[in-house]
């Protein structure tokens, strides 16, 4: 998974095809029990771009998604918001792909 690298990037992501953002820090532990299984939801999602939003590098930008909880997750299609995931709680690997079959 990409790592986001500024703000500019997000908008380029979201504004153009299908994008899921993982928003999740080096800290949390519930973000740490989902990364494993990360590799396997993105190659059975491969009609999005998945990218990883470091809540503490970009908490300005979570803010004003309404990002308060993490692991969470923002899916985009050509710049609408199709979907989103957010919550504090634990994700399992079943939750996250019932969500983007959802989208």
């Amino acid at each position: 998974m990409k790592h986001l690298e500024s703000v500019a990037e997000f908008n380029e992501l979201k504004d153009n095809g299908k994008t899921i953002f993982m928003f999740s820090a080096d800290w949390c532990g519930d973000c740490k029990f989902i990364e494993p299984v990360m590799p396997e939801i993105e190659a059975e999602h491969d009609d999005f771009t998945f990218s990883h939003v470091d809540r503490d590098q970009f908490i300005d930008l979570c803010a004003d998604l309404a990002i308060f909880g993490i692991p969470s997750f923002l899916a985009f299609e050509d710049g609408e918001e199709i979907g989103r995931f957010v919550s504090k709680d634990r994700k399992t690997k079943e939750e996250i792909n019932d969500f983007i079959d959802a989208l």
